[in-house]
């Protein structure tokens, strides 16, 4: 019986998903191994239940009947579980949270420090990622809760909770002859960022700007090495601790023109009940960001 329920999982999930290989990935299986639990389901009911395509799977007619009477039920039944950890209030265990990288500058350690000081029996697992890296890992449910910014959050699966609004800064050296302000629609000087797919870099060009990057970093240690270096300016959230660019004999620019603020958020996924241990952390983070 464990069996055929971890058969009937894994073709829920390859079928979400439309691929092996990305299943796999997201049930931390083999992709041969997965393989072989799909073909052992398909001989048991004797009918084949994907037709492989260039792009991925497929469901054949079988796949979609199989998919039709089993999904509500296992829905239900995670459901159920949930709620029932719910209200028993379980205060141990693994909170999984995905941040975007420069949160861990400035909003992480008050976050990270609150709660581990009222829960020591729970573990909070950090991973630090770019936004839409945050966005898949909590929709995958490999993260139970993500702080990231609201423009990339585009999916239906995920409820948001507004933390806080994000203004920016341009960083340069301390010696730099950039004043204490600047107009970027009118004085945009070479800049290092983060790579293309990161958010605060969409920022900078859909907010009209057509900088020019001479170098990609995905780290803001490795942004302020390169800005230290000579190499270039950067944008970073004003937030950034004063003593860590005075380390690396950095300092902020006020930017005047264009404005650049993005918000972050807590998400969450919606179709399913939020954890007390999560709740309470989101609670905590709205609280800090205040």
């Amino acid at each position: 019986m464990d069996s055929f329920d971890r058969q009937l999982r894994y073709f829920l999930r390859i079928a979400e998903l439309g691929s092996l290989s990305r299943a796999a990935d997201d049930l931390d299986q083999t992709q041969s191994g997965l393989s072989r639990q799909l073909a052992a389901l398909e001989a048991h009911l004797g009918k084949p239940l994907f037709l492989r395509t260039g792009r991925g799977v497929e469901l054949t007619e079988a796949g979609r009947k199989l998919r039709e009477l089993t999904q509500g039920s296992y829905r239900t039944i995670d459901a159920a579980l949930d709620a029932v950890r719910t209200r028993e209030g379980i205060t141990h265990g693994t909170v999984r949270l995905a941040t975007v990288h420069t949160l861990s500058y400035y909003f992480m350690g008050d976050v990270v420090a609150r709660f581990v000081s009222r829960h020591d029996g729970a573990n909070l697992s950090l991973m630090g990622r770019s936004s839409p890296e945050v966005v898949e890992l909590v929709e995958s449910g490999k993260a139970d809760a993500g702080f990231v910014y609201d423009s990339a959050v585009a999916s239906q699966a995920l409820a948001s909770t507004p933390l806080f609004d994000d203004d920016m800064c341009l960083v340069v050296q301390e010696a730099s002859n950039i004043g204490e302000a600047i107009d970027l629609t009118a004085e945009l000087p070479r800049l290092v960022g983060f790579p293309s797919h990161y958010v605060l870099r969409r920022m900078i060009h859909s907010s009209g700007l057509n900088p020019s990057f001479v170098a990609e970093a995905e780290t803001v240690d490795a942004l302020l090495e390169l800005v230290a270096s000579g190499v270039g300016a950067c944008i970073l959230p004003q937030r950034i601790p004063d003593k860590l660019l005075g380390d690396h004999r950095l300092r902020k620019v006020a930017i005047v023109q264009p404005a650049l603020r993005r918000r972050v958020v807590a998400i969450v996924r919606c179709d399913r009940p939020v954890p007390p241990l999560v709740r309470e952390l989101i609670a905590m983070a709205v609280d800090i960001a205040g």
